[in-house]
């Protein structure tokens, strides 16, 4: 059995740079299955109240909503692991990334490296090509979009 688990494109906007930078947000393919993300923004005062809105999309004539709608408090989080949904994504990118931590979010966050690994996703999902939409919301104001589009294709 063949697992194709591949990154396709990524999106980030700001949408109040005075509060929240992004400096870099890029694909960068390094074999021939294998495409790894760079993120590196800068959270330019300290955020103590952070909503994050994940939702799944999948692509049928266009990107559908897709199963997963799920809106979350980063800060309660990660606390305590307390969504499911939010517990899968945030275990494929948490090794490759500074936002390890607890509220106040301030200065330089990165994710460098990352690529997913399909022994770490525990839902099964049919083949096609999907996109996680991620909306950052800070004291209740839409401050960014983070867009991963991948494709996943099983083979048996």
């Amino acid at each position: 059995m063949a697992v194709v688990f591949k990154m396709t494109n990524v999106v980030c906007e700001s949408y109040n740079s005075s509060w929240y930078v992004f400096h870099n947000c890029r694909l960068k393919a390094v074999g021939r299955d294998k495409v790894v993300l760079n993120i590196n923004e800068t959270i330019l005062y300290p955020v103590n109240n952070a909503q994050v809105h994940l939702k799944m999309y999948k692509r049928e004539n266009g990107f559908k909503p897709w199963l997963l709608d799920t809106k979350i408090d980063a800060c309660r989080f990660l606390r305590r692991r307390y969504d499911p949904f939010a517990k899968i994504v945030y275990s494929l990118f948490q090794p490759f990334t500074n936002m390890n931590h607890t509220c106040p979010y301030v200065g330089t966050q990165i994710i460098k490296g990352f690529y997913l690994k399909p022994e770490l996703l525990l839902l099964p999902f049919p083949t096609g090509q999907y996109m996680l939409a991620i909306r950052w919301f800070f004291d209740k104001k839409l401050q960014a979009d983070t867009n991963v589009s991948f494709l996943f294709v099983e083979d048996f």
